[in-house]
């Protein structure tokens, strides 16, 4: 984009030429979030709604927006799956953005999660080539959803176009999902592990000296792995 343009012409209802945006809607989205769905109806989107296996929103063959609020961003991030969620929807969407709808200062209101750890998030997944769009509104969803649609349909002539994931079908994608799924490891981090330790069996029995034999991991993230493998199930 030049110094010259700016983004107020994406946000027009009718396109010049009347070249209509076509957004792919998750249908459980579209239920949980009727007043974005109607307000891209408005703006003269034409909303497909699909049952997607990941992303709530496909704009093109390589762009898929995830969308949270900010509490639930929270919340997901106390159940530590985010990482592997948003990295698998990389693998076949190469532009995925998580797009945080909400104030994001609330972060600082939260007395379960330091807001240290949402910033460290925020730049985990910066740094690993995922955008991250705020904003405070359904009404800026739908605005940045249109300008996104807009610049990856019209401008750059993509089609919007759902990928199928690939299931954990071999033996080592299903290790690493099983080590990745412990509390504060993700792909990167189990990976590192495995390759250390072999078998996901000889990782746990050998989880007091991961901090000394795995490069990044501390006896931070190894005491609440022992946590969790020896606090007796309580359901």
């Amino acid at each position: 984009m030049s110094g010259t343009e700016t983004l107020l012409p994406y946000l027009r209802e009718k396109k010049d030429g009347g070249e209509e945006l076509t957004i792919i809607v998750d249908s459980r989205e579209a239920n949980t979030a009727a007043k974005i769905v109607k307000g891209l109806k408005e703006r003269g989107v034409n909303v497909r709604t699909e049952v997607l296996q990941k992303g709530d929103y496909v704009l093109s063959d390589l762009c898929a927006v995830e969308r949270k609020t900010v509490r639930d961003f929270v919340y997901t991030l106390t159940r530590r799956y985010l990482f592997e969620q948003l990295f698998r929807l990389k693998e076949v969407y190469p532009k995925p953005i998580i797009l945080l709808e909400g104030y994001l200062p609330i972060i600082y209101k939260f007395s379960r999660i330091r807001p240290a750890a949402v910033w460290g998030a925020m730049f985990m997944l910066a740094k690993n080539g995922i955008g991250m769009i705020n904003t405070t509104s359904y009404k800026e969803t739908v605005d940045f959803l249109c300008v996104a649609a807009h610049q990856e349909q019209i401008v750059e002539r993509r089609i919007p176009t759902v990928h199928p994931f690939k299931k954990h079908e071999t033996l080592e994608d299903t290790q690493i999902f099983f080590v990745a799924s412990l509390p504060n490891i993700g792909r990167e981090k189990a990976v590192a592990i495995l390759k250390f330790y072999q078998t996901p069996l000889n990782a746990l029995l050998n989880v007091d000296n991961w901090a000394k034999d795995v490069h990044g991991l501390g006896p931070k993230i190894s005491s609440k792995v022992k946590e969790l493998l020896n606090t007796p199930f309580g359901g």
